[in-house]
């Protein structure tokens, strides 16, 4: 499959979402059809692609000297791209019970569509410079998202996002500019495409890459950047799950990955300051999400803060600059995707089947929506790290790769990542607790009209839980695969 097979993956969803705002389709019905469609053939020709696909650069045109629109499709986009499309459709088969009563469907639709094609190009991207576009195109196509509802608190959360990606971007294009302006052409590399500082001046490159990471750790929620993210819960669970699962904050822990093992390269990078300093960051931000989820009393926001965690342990693992660090860090980026998508498939359906919101109104909830809290139960478990589930996987493997890194650095995060696992069962479990087993002042009387979500909620659910459990037991593919991205095979 060539490069036309890769403009297509893209280009399909987007240019179908642009399209459902002049197509006059008459129901709610035709519209999920559509999109459902759409989403589909997407999702089918990305994996045709995973699976059958060169891997191959193919440079598109040139906007200037050095500026090259490059698509390739290397094993870690293709594991990137994996993950967005075995999500995407089962966000959005969710999504066509979330949104039958809520208004403006056909451009929640139109631009949920279009940012899937926008996150299969940063999959995609051949060269930091074509990363870049996407990047800033997925923040244009997911800010009307968040602003969904265009009341207070929805355009208050969406001009946060806007400002923060805004700034993020200027740092990341500086770090961009940088890398040009020496003579890299910016094509990805494995091990970095400067084979010597710049200038002879190490210091340069370490700025420019620290002002990258900072840029792009917008996007992955690094403190004090991360304000953005829990005021985007506001917006439809669907586009919360995807923003905090999937499309938007993976995207920033993948950009901090080609940054840092396809650009500047690990060599240039290792035995300097800026490795201690972008650790530091991702500690502090792993160990103060899981302590702010542990306050926070609303739901999806407590789930919010605590993928500001998450992304932190991906982090982690990545600016170990070991191949075992990683390869972790690459594991618990699939295997969190999994497991806090539904988390928030499960606080989406009890605030849309019963309008709660925070964790002190679920009490015995459990015993009306028994299917939903059962998945919450299996997120719990994955997300605490117990085994068998594959949230045990992915943080065993950071534990271990800090153990073999021989950097102090490393074992002080492994430590604070033990820390934050405690915490982790402390605000996850004080939700099903209360679900399971309520106060005994609770109002249990008013349980009496709620009832289960639909299957079409309840379906990707169950997928999602059995996923998390069967890529827990039979991880050792997944390991392999991770393994062999980070040695560069």
């Amino acid at each position: 499959m060539n490069s036309s097979f890769l403009l297509i993956a893209i280009l399909l969803p987007f240019i179908a979402g642009v399209l459902l705002f002049a197509l006059k389709l008459k129901t709610y019905r035709a519209v999920c059809i559509y999109t459902g469609a759409a989403t589909g053939l997407t999702s089918i020709l990305s994996w045709a692609m995973i699976l059958f696909g060169e891997r191959a650069s193919f440079p598109l045109f040139r906007f200037a000297n050095g500026l090259l629109f490059t698509l390739s499709f290397d094993s870690l986009g293709r594991f990137f791209a994996g993950i967005i499309a075995t999500l995407w459709p089962l966000t959005v088969l969710y999504a066509f019970d979330y949104m039958k009563n809520e208004p403006r469907q056909k451009t929640f639709f139109a631009f949920f569509t279009m940012a899937y094609g926008v996150t299969l190009g940063i999959a995609m991207a051949g060269d930091l410079f074509t990363m870049y576009c996407f990047y800033e195109l997925l923040t244009l196509t997911t800010a009307p998202l968040v602003i969904h509802y265009l009341d207070r608190r929805s355009v208050r959360a969406a001009r946060t996002y806007f400002v923060f990606s805004l700034g993020g971007a200027a740092f990341g294009f500086a770090s961009m500019i940088f890398l040009v302006a020496n003579g890299a052409d910016g094509n990805f590399a494995f091990g970095g495409i400067l084979s010597a500082y710049p200038y002879g001046k190490p210091i340069l490159t370490e700025i420019f890459y620290f002002l990258g990471f900072l840029g792009f750790g917008v996007k992955s929620a690094i403190f004090p950047l991360h304000h953005w993210l829990p005021k985007a819960s506001v917006a439809p669970t669907p586009v919360t799950a995807l923003l905090h699962a999937v499309a938007v904050v993976k995207s920033g822990v993948f950009a901090v990955m080609r940054l840092t093992y396809y650009s500047y390269g690990p060599a240039l990078l290792r035995d300097t300051w800026v490795k201690p300093a972008a650790m530091i960051v991702a500690i502090f931000t792993l160990f103060y999400g899981a302590a702010r989820a542990v306050k926070e009393p609303h739901w999806k926001r407590r789930l919010a803060y605590s993928t500001v965690a998450n992304l932190s342990y991906i982090l982690f693992g990545v600016l170990m600059m070991t191949p075992e660090g990683f390869s972790a860090g690459l594991l618990h980026m699939a295997f969190h995707a999994e497991i806090k998508i539904l988390a928030f498939f499960c606080a989406g359906a009890v605030l849309q089947y019963t309008g709660r919101e925070y964790v002190f109104e679920l009490d015995g909830l459990a015993r009306k929506m028994k299917i939903t809290f059962a998945c919450f139960l299996v997120s719990a478990l994955a997300l605490v790290g117990i085994p068998p589930f594959s949230g045990f996987v992915s943080k065993w493997s950071l534990l271990t790769a800090a153990a073999q890194s021989g950097d102090t650095l490393a074992y002080i995060g492994a430590g604070v990542l033990l820390i934050a696992a405690l915490l982790t069962a402390v605000y996850m479990f004080t939700s099903l607790r209360r679900a399971y087993f309520p106060d005994r002042e609770s109002d249990l009387a008013s349980l009496s009209g709620i009832r289960e979500a639909s299957p079409l909620m309840t379906v990707p659910m169950t997928i999602l839980a059995c996923g998390i459990l069967l890529t827990g037991v039979f991880a050792s593919p997944i390991a392999a695969a991770t393994a062999a991205i980070a040695a560069g095979m």
